[in-house]
């Protein structure tokens, strides 16, 4: 199957904000009480990166996520820890090498994906308490010079620049 026939075959629709194709999978019935009102228990997706979407800009979530990965090639994960530490992982299929087979982000840390030789990856990510856009965040060079100073040149490659923002929101430069 090509990625085309997959992201057809499974009704993903480009990303709004982080880059990437997904669609929503699940919603919990179940609720509970966050520091951001109440929030669904957990919520699903599935998430493809393809050679001409190829990677996740730079973001935190206030939840945990867990990443799985289904099929195509694996995908390198950048990470930044509240504390400013950061990290590469690889989400893929070849555990004999160190790969993960699932990943957890957790809630707080910032996150950028990439996706490796290939030409595409799907993972599912389950997020608790679920996903919404209000505690979703994507990073921006201010933010990312204030809280990272010494590490933001390696960050530079997954921030969303400014310009690309204004025309996705719908405002004119």
């Amino acid at each position: 199957m090509t990625p085309n026939d997959i992201i057809n075959l499974l009704g993903l629709e480009p990303h709004p904000t982080e880059g990437g194709y997904f669609r929503r999978t699940y919603e919990s019935n179940l609720s509970c009480n966050t520091e951001n009102g109440s929030r669904m228990l957990l919520t699903s997706i599935y998430y493809m990166l393809t050679q001409d979407n190829p990677g996740g800009f730079l973001h935190r979530n206030k939840s945990d996520i867990l990443h799985y990965h289904h099929l195509g090639a694996s995908i390198k994960y950048t990470l930044t820890s509240p504390e400013g530490v950061l990290s590469e992982k690889i989400l893929g299929p070849d555990i004999a090498n160190g790969e993960n087979l699932q990943l957890l982000v957790p809630g707080g840390w910032w996150k950028a994906s990439r996706i490796c030789d290939g030409d595409y990856a799907l993972i599912s990510e389950a997020v608790s308490p679920g996903f919404e856009y209000a505690d979703n965040e994507i990073a921006t060079e201010q933010q990312i010079q204030q809280f990272f100073p010494d590490i933001k040149p390696l960050l530079d490659a997954f921030i969303k620049q400014g310009e690309r923002l204004e025309v996705e929101h719908g405002t004119q430069k």
